[in-house]
């Protein structure tokens, strides 16, 4: 049996949040996710193959046609951000802006790439790094930022990037790191924290 949702027109997280909800419902071997944006897109199929569903993807005029098909060897799963040494003390850092601190812009940028090369420093503890807002354009822009960014995500530091901060911006097609992510998986990840620090 396959569900068709049509999630046009819906702001992150809806498109995704619907999609779960289909899937709590039915478990349907097979799902078909209308969407009408890049964003929407990526979330989707993320999720979808987080939850061990094969996607395709049919592109027509602005429209995205996203096919999911259940894996034989499916097992239920708690999606992407539940993947996780449970013994591990789980620190997730949250930036929403590419500056550290306010006053003067060019001494923020200094300390921003300063605080993100240092933040291995914490070993282990940290956990995931969640950009939001302002804080998405260093991953676009090739700056020591962006390779202290790819240091962190190539040591196994995960990076969530806001796909709706990303479209804002109109940086979908620029991200050089990270994964691109929606509120859902932002808000669970703070759940599952054991600490949150917010820049």
């Amino acid at each position: 049996m396959q569900k068709d949702i049509d999630v046009r027109g819906l702001a992150c997280p809806a498109p995704v949040l619907q999609t779960k909800t289909a899937i709590d419902q039915k478990s349907p071997a097979g799902i078909k996710v209308l969407v009408d944006n890049e964003a929407a897109k990526q979330n989707v199929i993320r999720f979808l193959e987080s939850q061990h569903y094969d996607t395709s993807v049919e592109k027509d005029g602005k429209d995205f046609h996203i096919t999911g098909n259940r894996q034989e060897s499916a097992k239920s799963s708690e999606g992407p951000v539940a993947d996780m040494d449970k013994e591990k003390k789980r620190i997730m850092v949250m930036i929403t802006f590419d500056c550290l601190g306010h006053g003067d812009n060019e001494l923020g940028t200094k300390l921003m790439a300063s605080f993100l090369k240092t933040l291995k420093e914490m070993g282990d503890d940290l956990w995931r790094l969640v950009l939001l807002n302002n804080g998405v354009k260093m991953t676009a822009q090739n700056t020591e930022k962006l390779s202290a960014l790819k240091e962190l995500e190539e040591s196994g530091i995960s990076i969530l990037v806001c796909g709706t901060c990303l479209d804002h911006f109109n940086l979908l097609d620029k991200k050089q790191v990270g994964e691109t992510t929606n509120m859902m998986d932002i808000v669970t990840a703070m759940q599952l924290a054991d600490k949150v620090i917010n820049l």
